[in-house]
Formats: C-alpha cells, sequence, structure tokens
C-alpha cells in the first residue's frame, strides 16, 4: 500500500518550477560571466600579440626577443602568428565595408 505524502508549498518551499528557474537563472549568469572573461582574455592576448610583434622589431629577431622577454620562441612565434591573423581579420573587415 502505498500513501500519498501531502505536497507543502508554503512561501518557504520552492515548488519544482521555481527551483529549475533559479537554477537556469544562476547557470546562464555563470555562463554569461565566463563570455565577458573570454572576451578580456581574447583582447589582452590580441594587445600583447601586438607588443611581443613590436619587441620582435626592436631586438632585431625572434631569438633576440625570446632572451630579452624570457619568452619561449614557441610563444613569441604563437603572438606573432596571432597579431598577423588580427591585422588579416581587421583587412578583411576593412575591405568589407
Amino acid at each position: 500500500m502505498i500513501l500519498a505524502m501531502p505536497v507543502r508549498n508554503d512561501d518557504k518551499t520552492l515548488s519544482r518550477k521555481q527551483r529549475l528557474q533559479e537554477k537556469q537563472r544562476r547557470q546562464l549568469a555563470v555562463v554569461d560571466t565566463v563570455d565577458k572573461a573570454e572576451a578580456k582574455v581574447r583582447k589582452a592576448e590580441v594587445e600583447l600579440a601586438g607588443a611581443v610583434t613590436e619587441a620582435v622589431q626592436v631586438f632585431g629577431d625572434e631569438q633576440s626577443a625570446s632572451e630579452g622577454l624570457d619568452m619561449p620562441v614557441e610563444a613569441i612565434r604563437r603572438f606573432l602568428a596571432m597579431a598577423q591573423d588580427e591585422a588579416a581579420g581587421a583587412g578583411d573587415v576593412a575591405g568589407a565595408s
């Protein structure tokens, strides 16, 4: 024999729907926070890529910039590629206008 438990839904107890809505609201808020943080990281990486590009020009080559910046050559190359991609992307946008 199964006894049915009465459903209590007073002000202190949220309904399943309310709990789900609150959980979804928190999930959306955290996704929004992560999206904003990723955008900031991307912007910072682009700025760093520009600075590394300038450093390579000032130091003369990738190896010298690597030593001067205490940064692995692989990282230097990655930032140079990023700066090049960014410049190419900016050219595409300017050309499309």
